[in-house]
């Protein structure tokens, strides 16, 4: 059987004590985690002393996960997945103190894939360890603030009527992806200000190719025109979104959970909740500018196409 690794780890700003009562207490689980945002209404059961979680939902599948071992340092896990398909896991916190007010916390999964899918080690590997960035993401916001700033509007269908745009195509790893598009936001920000009677609130990426065992993506970031420009930059070029129907996932907050967002939409998909419209690369909205608006209530809107 394909083994799988994950290890993520991350610093809060609270004792070691606090931490614990927390990763401890499957009654507190629910607001922190990356997988239960995907899916509010799933159904879910806490044993009486906290120790043991069920869960049951469309999305987010089917398993059952129990403290299995408690130590200074160290809580050890024991999960089972009954759905989509069978499979067992291991996985870890380790606590270590940093000092009375802050600790670092590792999260860690070793399991395996059944071996028909020994195609899928990197991929998920990946993925789930995208899930821990942005579970452990949340748990500190959780611990430190009492609650999370971030939320996921399920949308639903529309139409999108389309637009001309200028924009950048980039290629770059999933890891630095941050980066490079922060740069390339750079330029079409500048293109804005000196056309700023052309363009309109339609600012977004398009993601032409996600490739999680090679970590390369492939996008367009663009804005919107009204009119043609009279100049287009070097590096950038002028281009059309066609219209189409969507279903739309809103996301609010940090953009570095805006991920919530997209693992909700295909999770989605994988339960055919509506059916893809694969001539269509799948679309991001930004509804607000990140140089005017605080971190938590930055709107994007992850669009996929549907038929």
């Amino acid at each position: 059987m394909p083994k799988t690794h994950v290890e993520k780890s991350i610093t809060i700003a609270a004792g070691v004590d606090k931490v614990k009562s927390v990763i401890t207490d499957f009654n507190q689980w629910k607001p922190w985690s990356p997988w239960f945002i995907l899916e509010p209404e799933a159904k879910e059961s806490v044993s009486d002393d906290g120790k043991s979680h069920e869960w049951d939902g469309k999305r987010i599948g089917s398993g059952i996960i129990s403290i299995e071992n408690e130590q200074e340092g160290l809580i050890q896990y024991d999960l089972k997945f009954l759905k989509p398909w069978k499979s067992e896991a291991k996985t870890d916190f380790i606590v270590e103190k940093i000092d009375d007010n802050s600790t670092k916390l590792t999260w860690t999964m070793d399991g395996s894939l059944p071996f028909f899918m020994f195609w899928m080690k990197t991929m998920m590997e990946r993925l789930i360890g995208m899930d821990y960035d942005r579970g452990l993401l949340m748990l500190k916001d959780y611990i430190e603030k009492g609650h999370v700033e971030a939320k996921l509007e399920f949308l639903g269908e529309s139409q999108f009527e389309g637009c001309n745009f200028v924009g950048v195509k980039s290629e770059c790893t999933i890891d630095n992806i941050g980066e490079v598009m922060e740069a390339d936001f750079k330029k079409i920000s500048d293109f804005a200000k000196a056309n700023e009677n052309i363009v309109t609130c339609d600012w977004f990426s398009v993601y032409h190719k996600f490739d999680f065992n090679k970590n390369k993506i492939v996008y367009t970031s663009g804005v919107g025109i009204k009119e043609d420009p009279t100049n287009i930059p070097a590096g950038m070029f002028k281009g059309n979104l066609p219209a189409t129907k969507v279903h739309t996932v809103r996301h609010t907050g940090p953009y570095q959970l805006s991920g919530n967002a997209w693992s909700a939409i295909m999770a989605m998909e994988r339960a055919k909740e509506f059916k893809k419209n694969k001539k269509f690369p799948p679309m991001e909205f930004y509804r607000n500018s990140p140089m005017e608006t605080e971190p938590k209530d930055l709107i994007s809107d992850i669009c996929m196409a549907i038929k």
